[in-house]
């Protein structure tokens, strides 16, 4: 027999943005049950030091999450630890299936799946994250200062972090499999002006190179794509920016999406193309992509939430 609940709002989602909506639909005494999905406490947990949340001058990404989790419950959201593997939102009460054979419905939906960013899939890649490699440059650049890195990808994204990365850096390599960049034209002509970023062109990474105590990056290897040529590049960090994607498999035909995925909200809400579903965080959002912006829409999310159940039982 199939275990069945039913909820005012349903959230989707355990990085910021769900937890933070967790912590406002209870107070707003909405009940809400939130479902953590495959990854709990989002892309923080693959993150050390945190310094730039408010109110943590440095805190571990996986005691944030932690901490969030506790608020949420400690309001009254009901938390479990289940994967949603279909939504269907053609009808209300909008009804959820989890992995665990639970069936969920509920009146609301907050969607809070967040992004992944894009790995090569290298094995050093996977051995050295969070020790050197990463793929966020406003969350780990401040850690090297003085140091020399290494940027990986010819897009916006790529150069967006080679540029930002100067701030601490003393040199930037960024490296690119082609020889001209796919990204803006004013961001191209602001990095080729940059003296500390050094372009290598017709390369694409082999392999991270690193130490195992303390664990840390060295190095990397790189390819040249033209003549197979393997060469060695000192450095401590290294940045992947091939892009992000949002993890919007669940409703990829049933609501508007921009952006390559993203799902498309209201200007200055969280509305989607469906009444009484809203999403938060990083699956909606391609620009600033912060654990404090999400949790703001998490609250945003909720609020709304509140406001549209609210206008459904007058």
């Amino acid at each position: 027999m199939t275990d069945s609940r039913h909820t005012r709002v349903l959230i989707i989602g355990s990085g910021p943005a769900g937890y933070t909506a967790g912590i406002y639909a209870s107070r707003a005494m909405l009940s809400p049950i939130l479902v953590q999905g495959l990854e709990p406490g989002g892309q923080l947990t693959t993150t050390t030091e945190v310094e730039n949340f408010p109110g943590f001058t440095e805190v571990q990404g996986p005691d944030l999450m932690v901490k969030m989790q506790e608020h949420a419950q400690a309001m009254g959201c009901e938390i479990i630890g289940d994967i949603i593997t279909d939504l269907d939102l053609s009808k209300r009460p909008f009804t959820a299936k989890g992995d665990s054979g639970t069936a969920y419905t509920a009146d609301a939906v907050i969607l809070a799946t967040g992004a992944r960013a894009k790995w090569l899939g290298l094995p050093s890649e996977e051995a050295y994250k969070g020790f050197g490699v990463s793929a966020c440059a406003t969350c780990d650049g401040f850690f090297y200062r003085g140091q020399e890195i290494v940027v990986i990808g010819g897009g916006n994204t790529a150069v967006e972090e080679a540029l930002f990365l100067t701030n601490f850096a003393s040199k930037v390599t960024l490296i690119h499999r082609r020889d001209e960049l796919r990204a803006e034209k004013i961001l191209i002509d602001r990095l080729m002006k940059n003296e500390k970023i050094h372009p290598l062109w017709h390369h694409e990474l082999e392999e991270v190179v690193g130490e195992n105590d303390p664990k840390g990056v060295t190095g990397i290897k790189v390819k040249n794509v033209q003549t197979g040529e393997i060469s060695e590049i000192p450095c401590k960090g290294v940045f992947v920016a091939i892009g992000h994607a949002p993890a919007s498999e669940l409703v990829k035909d049933q609501l508007e999406l921009h952006n390559g995925g993203y799902v498309k909200v209201l200007p200055g809400s969280t509305a989607t193309s469906v009444p009484g579903v809203f999403a938060a965080g990083d699956l909606t959002d391609h620009k600033y992509r912060q654990a404090v912006t999400s949790a703001g829409m998490g609250c945003m999310a909720a609020l709304d939430a509140e406001h549209w159940l609210a206008a459904q039982d007058d």
